[in-house]
């Protein structure tokens, strides 16, 4: 070997070596820079003609460990997921308060059958009777606030959406310009590990986000995929994404490939990251906590409502108005089977006229007498001719009216042993003739109707409804018109087409109380309603109001209750006596203000059975109220519950996920000082072998001289 290939033997070894201990330095450097990986020094021999003529330093590189990074950035969206959903929930579970203390939500209903029981031992009393609404009234007033609560967190969630979608184009953005950098160096030679260590932590940032897998390209940086392997970055571009928002129904995110002009949802990639935690939260999990409590809010009321159609003020009321049943007359008074009696009481409580209808004879009879025929269509005018000059009775906007003149009231009390009955409610309940607590919209889905019903809705309006997965992934959006046949069979058929309806994932069916139904089949479809121009009759309810069709429809429920504004302003217009027909042979009044049977019962209307709907995860079921209280707060603990838990889980893995990468990609004092003291060695030889180099070539000038 000539001395020529010594000395550049030598100078390059000190190149490498003093290479190496600029990569130490930078490595020790950064030991507590968060995302820095760990730079190693790739060297080679450098061969020349066959020998080897020194070492060549091929690049420097991160110590990064595909698998562990892999690891780490799964486990990194699931963590994010998870705390998402534990925070939604645990606030959730804070709106309702603590179950077993007594300033919880569930302990408001509590304290009004208590305040009504109290009222039952001393009827007459205003004070009871005022303290009995201002319960209702906190009880009512409370629901509203979690409700709307609810509705502001999914709000907050849906803003945190659209932050979250902005924020991940602008990283996949940066992620893809990185990708020039890092080739860029690569091929110049340079060191590009300060923009792969950038991009690092931008990929780290994003799987919190949103679930990505990466891989590495051919000539340096990396390529984003969604967890189908749609490109997002690294391939020709940058993918944009965009939140499109739908009231009512699945939010979508849709992501147009770079080239591309046309839209394709993201959401169904999506399976796990803070983004779809927030979507879960906005368009499931909330929704479904705001349906149980609508479900346990309204069939509470109703039952108050049933107790206090049940009874009657004292004097009774001049008049009786109804709630919008958003149906007509005759075919609201078509299906109903017993008796019910309508009374006319004066002042002091005697009975002036009574009305006796039998639904199942299809008669009325007056004050004992002979049976007169009506059917449904000429109920009314049948009605008020039995009423004579006593009273009258009216229907208009959905809504029956019974008013007394001279001075009396109305009051009305079903038969004991053959009661009155229309989709398990009495008449006057029905009707809401005498309602303690009223709604502004459209609560009680129990219709009455029959596949024979008329549907009542115009012709060729339509509804537009979404079909989501399990997953509240859209599949379809349908859009029905309402069929030229008029009965509710008809109605179902069209909604349950096969091609222009949503027959392919599940079906619409009317239960035995006349309330629409969507099961789903196997798929687990849900529907949302994106619009609905129907509407029954002229100014009447629209299929997804009358139905409560669609979470939000049925989730806005408890923000509607309050009490009847006279009742508030009058407590002793609360109704806590009941009509005594037994009475009025003997020529006693039927009426009397210290009766408190009616306060009875409203104080045990939370121990009535009532039929609830399927509401949030929650079955079906028959129960009383009280009962279904303590399943709602039990379903709503465990949510919370589980949630934590997942997120705790999904925190330690993540955690060891990070200190497994930390350790594999991360700087370790001991290894570098290894290194450190290896290249200083290195240096040190090859500063020996040039000294060598010069004294061998001193010694030879020597001689030639």
């Amino acid at each position: 070997m000539s001395l020529t290939n010594i000395m550049s033997s030598a100078t390059t070894g000190l190149m490498a070596a003093q290479t190496g201990l600029r990569t130490v330095s930078d490595n020790i450097a950064n030991i507590n820079t968060a995302g820095y990986v760990r730079k190693v020094v790739n060297q080679a021999p450098l061969v020349s003609a066959g020998m080897g003529v020194g070492v060549d330093i091929t690049g420097i590189s991160r110590a990064a460990d595909a698998f562990l990074q892999r690891a780490s950035l799964t486990a990194k969206a699931s963590s994010a997921q998870a705390g998402v959903l534990a925070d939604a929930f645990d606030r959730a579970q804070a709106l309702f308060g603590d179950p077993s203390g007594s300033s919880s939500f569930f302990s408001r209903l509590d304290e009004v059958y208590v305040a009504f029981s109290a009222a039952a031992g001393d009827a007459a009393s205003s004070i009871q009777r005022g303290a009995a609404i201002d319960s209702v009234t906190d009880f009512l007033n409370e629901a509203s606030r979690i409700s709307t609560s609810l509705k502001s967190l999914g709000a907050e969630a849906d803003a945190r959406i659209g932050g979250a979608v902005d924020r991940a184009n602008q990283l996949l953005s940066q992620i893809d310009s990185l990708n020039t950098d890092i080739s860029r160096a690569q091929v110049e030679g340079r060191d590009s590990t300060g923009s792969e260590n950038i991009q690092t932590r931008l990929i780290d940032e994003l799987s919190g986000l949103m679930d990505v897998s990466i891989s590495s390209r051919s000539n340096g940086g990396s390529v984003i995929r969604a967890s189908d392997g749609t490109v997002l970055a690294g391939a020709g571009g940058a993918a944009t994404l965009s939140y499109v928002r739908a009231d009512g129904a699945s939010g979508e995110i849709a992501v147009t490939l770079p080239g591309a002009s046309g839209q394709a949802s993201l959401r169904a990639r999506l399976t796990s990251g803070e983004i779809r935690g927030l979507l879960d939260l906005r368009d499931r999990e909330l929704p479904a906590i705001g349906d149980q409590l609508s479900e346990f809010v309204t069939k509470a009321v109703d039952e108050l409502n049933r107790a206090h159609n049940a009874s009657s003020s004292v004097p009774a009321p001049s008049t009786l108005t109804g709630r919008n049943t958003g149906l007509d007359l005759p075919t609201a008074i078509a299906g109903f089977s017993g008796q019910t009696t309508i009374g006319v009481v004066a002042a002091n409580g005697l009975l002036q006229r009574q009305v006796a209808v039998d639904f199942d004879a299809g008669t009325m009879s007056v004050d004992g007498g002979g049976p007169t025929a009506f059917t449904a269509g000429n109920f009314l005018s049948t009605l008020n001719t039995a009423l004579g000059g006593f009273g009258s009775a009216g229907f208009s906007n959905g809504a029956l009216s019974l008013t007394a003149n001279g001075g009396a009231g109305v009051a009305i009390v079903d038969d004991a042993a053959n009661p009155a009955t229309k989709a398990a409610k009495g008449f006057s309940h029905f009707f809401g003739l005498n309602d303690l607590v009223t709604s502004t919209g459209f609560p009680f889905y129990d219709t009455g109707l029959s596949p024979t019903s008329a549907h009542g809705f115009t012709t060729g309006d339509t509804i537009s409804l979404r079909v989501a997965d399990a997953d509240g992934v859209r599949v379809k959006d349908v859009t029905v018109a309402v069929p030229a046949g008029g009965t509710m069979a008809d109605l179902l058929g069209a909604l349950n087409s096969n091609t222009s309806g949503v027959g392919l994932y599940g079906a619409f069916s009317l239960d035995a109380e006349g309330a629409m139904v969507f099961s789903a089949n196997a798929r687990g479809a849900s529907l949302s309603v994106l619009n609905d121009d129907t509407e029954r009759g002229a100014g009447g309810p629209s299929i997804s109001e009358l139905f409560g069709v669609g979470l939000a429809q049925r989730s806005g429920r408890a923000e509607r209750f309050e009490v009847r504004t006279d009742i508030a302003a009058n407590p002793l217009k609360l109704a806590l006596a009941s009509l005594d027909l037994s009475q009025a042979s003997a020529g006693k009044p039927v009426l009397a203000l210290g009766d408190g049977r009616g306060a009875t019962g409203l104080a045990q209307a939370g121990e009535t059975f009532a039929g609830f709907d399927a509401a949030g995860g929650l079955a079906a079921s028959t129960m009383t109220v009280s009962r279904y209280a303590s399943e709602l707060a039990g379903a709503i603990a465990r949510k919370a519950d589980a949630a934590a838990s997942r997120q705790t889980i999904a925190e330690a893995v993540a955690s060891e996920a990070d200190t497994r990468r930390s350790s594999a990609e991360g700087v370790n004092l001991d290894q570098e000082l290894i290194s450190m003291t290896t290249y200083q060695q290195a240096f040190n030889a090859s500063a020996r072998l040039v000294q060598a180099s010069k004294d061998m070539y001193d010694i030879l000038m020597t001689m030639v001289r």
